[in-house]
């Protein structure tokens, strides 16, 4: 009966040891993903900040500038290009709503981002672009892979339309999680005119056509969970100017934009609880279960021994065999 007991708990023992490399090296790639429907929403302020009087042309302080991000997963988008790649594909659709204290639009640009849902490497497919002008990205944007590493990634400036890299700080704690601290910063750079501008019948053409140019310059930080890689929070020192030409008169540039952006206090709240939830979801597949298993095999495996020993140990030794009688010549011997 021991023996029996010893032979099934030795088979449950390798199964154990055997389940826990599969789900970390098998299961977990291929389960831990974005949902293509995901939706998020984050507010963020600068406050005080400099803002650019289109009427006088003439910058002004401010008491606050808001600024609404909202992701919202395309999912008709997700399927159509995850057939043509061969791929879990997510397609978000991005928009950045930048409003005055008195609630009235600054800017706004919206955003397609088309990338992997297991590796958040960009898809180059499915008509990915900033503010209508088709972009080719390098590297992240917006979320950092499953178990970040500390190392610099290269991540996306909307603004620029280019990629650079942004680079690994050290490790923090942030409301009880480990984050890793990341910052990148964009040297003063030439860049669009937003499509949508805030004065009726100014348009990016009339502005270029007086000879002004857009010039932004910022310094982005993040704070990130690196088992999910989702940011917890998220500022920038941002700058913009116009630059040049008639409409500004005698002066060579005049600042539209300048303000250090905060993600509002609620929403840091929101993100870190909601990354609390899916870091558990996340350490089940890379630590929990298989190291579970794995201790689990061990210690199955060592009562099977054991039983085996001391079943053996229980046996009554058997006795000797009686001796044979030779026969030599027809007579016992």
């Amino acid at each position: 009966m021991r023996r029996r007991a010893s032979l099934v708990l030795l088979a449950f023992a390798v199964f154990f040891a055997a389940l826990a490399p599969l789900l970390r090296w098998y299961a977990y790639p291929r389960l831990a993903k974005i949902p293509p429907s995901e939706y998020q929403t984050a507010v963020l302020e600068a406050s005080p900040a400099t803002l650019l009087d289109y009427g006088t042309m003439q910058p002004r302080k401010v008491s606050k500038v808001s600024i609404v991000q909202t992701l919202r997963g395309n999912v008709p988008a997700a399927e159509k290009t995850g057939k043509a790649t061969g791929r879990d594909v997510v397609v978000w659709d991005a928009l950045s709503y930048v409003a005055g204290p008195d609630g009235k639009m600054v800017s706004k640009i919206p955003e397609r981002y088309v990338f992997d849902a297991h590796s958040q490497d960009p898809v180059h497919a499915g008509g990915e672009h900033v503010d209508g002008d088709a972009v080719r990205r390098d590297g992240i944007e917006f979320k950092w892979p499953f178990l970040t590493e500390k190392r610099d990634y290269r991540y996306f400036d909307a603004q620029t339309r280019t990629s650079a890299p942004i680079h690994y700080k050290g490790t923090q704690n942030f409301r009880g999680l480990k984050v890793y601290y990341f910052e990148q910063t964009i040297p003063w750079t030439k860049v669009a005119l937003p499509k949508t501008m805030p004065v009726e019948g100014v348009t990016p053409e009339t502005v270029r056509k007086a000879g002004t140019s857009r010039w932004y310059s910022t310094k982005r930080m993040f704070w990130v969970e690196p088992t999910t890689g989702a940011p917890v929070n998220g500022q920038e020192i941002h700058k913009e100017e116009l630059r040049g030409g008639t409409l500004l008169g005698d002066r060579d540039r005049v600042t539209v934009f300048s303000g250090h952006v905060k993600m509002r206090e609620d929403y840091i709240r929101h993100t870190v609880d909601m990354v609390k939830s899916q870091r558990r979801l996340v350490l089940l597949l890379t630590a929990y279960l298989p190291w579970g298993f794995l201790i689990l095999g061990m210690a199955l495996l060592a009562l099977a021994l054991l039983l085996e020993a001391r079943g053996r140990a229980a046996r009554p030794p058997s006795a000797p065999a009686a001796p044979t009688p030779l026969s030599v010549a027809g007579r016992s011997v």
